[in-house]
């Protein structure tokens, strides 16, 4: 019999390449959605024939502990949370429901119906914050500069204390910014090689951003959900620092990308003070080591690499909306 894995989260960029992944391993996939009147499910609109839906919610346990009583799955990829880390200012109470109290359900539900269900839970490089040494490692402390940080080191530090108190197999992946053409637009990399697709098509004149300085290690999400799954397949459980242990500013990104273009940044990039973060994370950078030596895990697109896979899917997806509202367009005029 094939394994079962339940994947909260299955609709955002990470799920859908774990989907995608466990799929070729031969998984039974099921992803956990939240009821809507307008499910988005695009970026797993491509596997709908080949994975099940349920439905289920981190802020409903009784709807956590039905699924996995009904599923019985042997592993469990938590991966469900607000993510953006500016909304997490707007809504700080919701963000602590879903990336705090809303891993404890799941936590709780694991432990009620099966212990022996593996569980990986998602960290965040964002844990770090403001930094106490550079690169970060397993063994770095945290310091959270947001309320989104803030909710992800609870929800990490209940996954470890579930481990030791109550012998589960669960694994904490801590993540650095990971992208790829599936990352929403409201983050930097995806409004970055959008902006630059857009004005290399001449859909916009100008790109506005905040903080250039800011620095981050920024990897392939491809690549990162591998290493999700490498975590669950060892004998114990444990926690994993996942990055690439480069790092590259924002002026970076940016500059990569316009160049990919062949354009000059600087004629269309603006500063723009609100787009500043309350309270900045400076430098994450994150040491790999471990992963690399227990999981045998390496990244395999580098930044250029990310950069430009991404500004040509913009590009690719402008280009086919512009031609379909021209051909749109000409119909209606021939009428």
């Amino acid at each position: 019999m094939p394994k079962t894995a339940v994947i909260t989260g299955i609709t955002g960029q990470d799920g859908s390449y774990l989907a995608e992944l466990l799929l070729s391993h031969g998984y039974r996939v099921v992803g956990v959605v939240r009821r809507s009147s307008a499910p988005n499910l695009d970026r797993v609109e491509h596997l709908l024939d080949r994975i099940e839906l349920r439905p289920g919610d981190l802020l409903d346990q009784l709807s956590l502990v039905r699924l996995i009583d009904d599923v019985r799955p042997q592993e469990l990829y938590n991966l469900a949370a607000m993510s953006f880390v500016p909304a997490s200012w707007d809504q700080p109470l919701l963000t602590g429901e879903f990336n705090s109290l809303g891993v404890m359900r799941v936590l709780e539900a694991i432990r009620q119906v099966d212990p022996g269900i593996r569980l990986y839970q998602a960290s965040s490089s964002e844990m770090y914050g403001k930094v106490r040494e550079v690169p970060q490692t397993e063994g770095t402390p945290f310091y959270p500069r947001s309320p989104y940080g803030v909710s992800k080191v609870f929800g990490h530090y209940i996954t470890v204390n579930y481990r030791e108190s109550y012998g589960l197999f669960a694994c904490s992946g801590i993540l650095f910014n990971h992208e790829s053409p599936r990352r929403g637009l409201e983050f930097v990399t995806r409004k970055v090689t959008d902006g630059v697709a857009r004005i290399k098509l001449g859909l916009a004149q100008a790109l506005s951003l905040g903080n250039l300085e800011a620095c981050r290690d920024w990897g392939f999400a491809g690549d990162y959900v591998r290493a999700m799954w490498l975590m669950l397949q060892q004998d114990r459980p444990d926690d994993y620092v996942i990055a690439t242990g480069i790092s590259h500013s924002v002026r970076d990104l940016v500059e990569a990308a316009f160049g990919h273009v062949g354009l000059e940044w600087q004629e269309y990039v603006r500063t723009d003070p609100k787009l500043f973060r309350p309270a900045e994370v400076d430098h994450l950078i994150g040491d790999p080591a471990k992963a690399r030596a227990v999981l045998g895990w390496e990244p395999t697109v580098d930044f250029k690499g990310l950069v430009g896979m991404m500004v040509e899917a913009d590009l690719a997806r402008l280009s086919s909306a512009g031609h379909v509202a021209a051909s749109f367009v000409g119909r209606i005029a021939g009428c």
